[in-house]
């Protein structure tokens, strides 16, 4: 049974909450709390398994409580918010950054065309975060790693990324440290819910010195700067010019998903690229980093300890995807000391 606590303003929403929850027999709501002032001092003496947070609350907002939690009793935090309310997204993220573990959207009422959908999603992120182990602070641990291997005869001529479960903290750490001059096109895709890619890739826009753009189809790719995939479209390289955009499948469950991105990576730059896989729970982005790997790119996936969830870069590992497995704080340089070889 999971012990959840939801910390939620509005009464409606709040009951809408807990009669959701309650209704999955693996669930069970043992508090609730009107703001995150309460939420924290419910948290210390209720000790859940999960937290449900809101953002726009009276007294103390969603962000501040979950940096006080994560300070005092380190617990699973999922932040329940609207994706229609732009003003929100900043605080969103800034929760992220403080250790909550994913966005889900808010339900909006049982008559809502999409209130199933939300509904699945919503129950099945927090069985799912619920598992995850948290820590006071992110770790990171500055222990020397192994030299990149060598990959191929071609300097690198672009750089594909993909995450899912801690990811947006992790692409925030490693895109604030490319500079203003890198010389490669970034291709991404993130796993998101449906509303919030677009407040994401502004909220990276804050520190990343490098351009963030929501991928057209057909656009031109240009060096230097940042695509990622929008919501629901899968993100492939149809060619070295030019990205596209399609709603075929999903893939290992998910669209947009890594794999298909890797695996057009491939096919367009063989040996040329460049392939990163972050923190994320599931499979996805590990068989598309095995095909760049074996077509001579250079492929590198994070390592367990800076992982929010080891999974995708796990499977990678496993089925020997990644020629070099580095903790979250060595990937920027690594990929600087790349293109400085480029160079």
């Amino acid at each position: 049974m999971i012990r959840v606590l939801i910390v939620e303003d509005s009464p409606t929403v709040r009951m809408l909450l807990q009669t959701i929850l309650d209704s999955d027999p693996e669930i069970h709501v043992i508090g609730t709390a009107a703001n995150g002032d309460e939420g924290v001092r419910q948290a210390l003496a209720l000790r859940p398994d999960l937290i449900t947070m809101d953002i726009r609350m009276p007294v103390m907002d969603g962000f501040e409580a979950t940096r006080r939690i994560m300070e005092s009793c380190p617990t699973p935090i999922v932040v329940v918010s609207s994706s229609v309310e732009s003003s929100d997204l900043p605080i969103t993220f800034n929760a992220i950054r403080a250790g909550a573990l994913d966005v889900v959207e808010k339900p909006a009422g049982l008559s809502h065309t999409d209130f199933a959908t939300i509904r699945e999603r919503l129950l099945t992120t927090i069985k799912l975060m619920a598992e995850v182990k948290v820590v006071r602070r992110h770790r990171s641990r500055n222990r020397p790693d192994g030299a990149v291997p060598a990959r191929g005869g071609k300097p690198p001529a672009i750089l594909a990324i993909g995450a899912s479960t801690g990811g947006p903290l992790a692409l925030n750490t490693l895109l604030k440290e490319l500079p203003s001059d890198f010389p490669l096109p970034v291709v991404v895709v993130q796993h998101m819910a449906a509303g919030f890619t677009q407040g994401l890739v502004g909220w990276l826009q804050l520190e990343s010195r490098l351009p963030l753009k929501i991928a057209q189809h057909e656009q031109r790719i240009v060096r230097g700067e940042v695509y990622f995939a929008p919501d629901g479209y899968h993100l492939e390289v149809c060619s070295r010019t030019t990205l596209g955009l399609s709603q075929a499948p999903p893939v290992s469950f998910v669209r947009p998903s890594v794999t298909v991105l890797f695996e057009s990576v491939a096919r367009a730059y063989g040996a040329e690229a460049i392939a990163v896989l972050l923190t994320g729970m599931g499979e996805d982005g590990a068989a598309g980093l095995k095909v760049i790997h074996d077509r001579g790119g250079v492929t590198l996936a994070q390592d367990e300890d800076s992982c929010v969830v080891y999974g995708m870069p796990a499977v990678a590992v496993r089925l020997g995807a990644a020629g070099a497995v580095l903790p979250l704080d060595r990937i920027a340089p690594t990929l600087h000391d790349l293109v400085q070889l480029r160079r």
